[in-house]
């Protein structure tokens, strides 16, 4: 599994990139993005140096871990003896959960909230937003993942499908697509749809601190933090690094250490 994984993930995150980008140009979301493309190699070079920070500093992936906690008979639902079946799709919806909590946490501690502000700054919004995460919250987000694979004996397949799914996820609901009003409606009772995750992009704080949501947009709705629709028009991004220069990959790196 582990020399598939690389493999796997990598696959389905250039196939739905792909699609998704096609998409933009399909069914675009009806709002001027003046930066574009010219955006691209500076969100991929975050997800680089990310991956190999983690790959430097972590002795093993998430997977690699929940395959460790598997081989010593670590963790609860392992515990529990639930067969396969059972135990795939609930672990999925439990790290769903840990994510939204993560998510939220990132946004209420000052510290964090500085790294993951710089996905927030993108004053524009198209799937490769998805990937525009500072390497050392990707860091900070793998050890959380490790330690909840651990710690709850999370088998392995359930680890990959959900790192796939939390990839394509990301990548969906940043995506500068428009999709038709009904269609929107009915996923959103259950998935985080671009419309939806458009407004945590808000440069409101009272909208930005709602819609925390990957996945499932079940945890918004059902702990109080859903925003079905924006205050008035919707700006995005943080308003103190909405230039163009602010959006190069130098000052990405940095931005963390800067006031805004």
């Amino acid at each position: 599994m582990l020399e598939a994984e690389a493999a796997i993930r990598l696959s389905v995150f250039l196939a739905v990139l792909l699609l998704l980008l096609l998409l933009e140009r399909r069914i675009p979301w009806a709002v001027p993005r003046p930066l574009g493309a010219r955006r691209w190699p500076h969100h991929l070079g975050l997800v680089a140096a990310g991956t190999l920070l983690v790959r430097w500093l972590l002795p093993a992936s998430v997977v690699g871990a929940a395959l460790w906690a598997e081989a010593e008979g670590i963790g609860l639902l392992r515990w529990l003896d639930l067969p396969l079946w059972l135990s795939l799709p609930l672990s999925v919806v439990l790290l769903d959960v840990l994510i939204y909590l993560q998510h939220r946490i990132f946004h209420a501690v000052p510290l964090l909230w500085r790294l993951h502000r710089v996905h927030h700054a993108d004053p524009e919004l198209d799937a490769t937003t998805g990937v525009r995460f500072h390497p050392l919250e990707i860091l900070l987000s793998a050890l959380f993942k490790m330690a909840a694979a651990i710690l709850l004996g999370l088998p392995p397949e359930a680890v990959l499908v959900f790192e796939v799914l939390l990839n394509a996820s990301s990548l969906f609901e940043h995506a500068a697509i428009s999709l038709p009003p009904r269609l929107d409606a009915a996923l959103r009772l259950l998935i985080v749809t671009p419309s939806l995750h458009r407004i945590h992009h808000s440069e409101r704080r009272e909208e930005t601190d709602s819609n925390f949501g990957f996945c499932l947009s079940l945890w918004d709705r059902w702990l109080g933090t859903l925003r079905e629709e924006p205050q008035g028009e919707l700006k995005l991004g943080v308003g103190a690094f909405a230039s163009a220069e602010d959006q190069r990959l130098d000052r990405l790196l940095w931005q963390p250490l800067r006031r805004g």
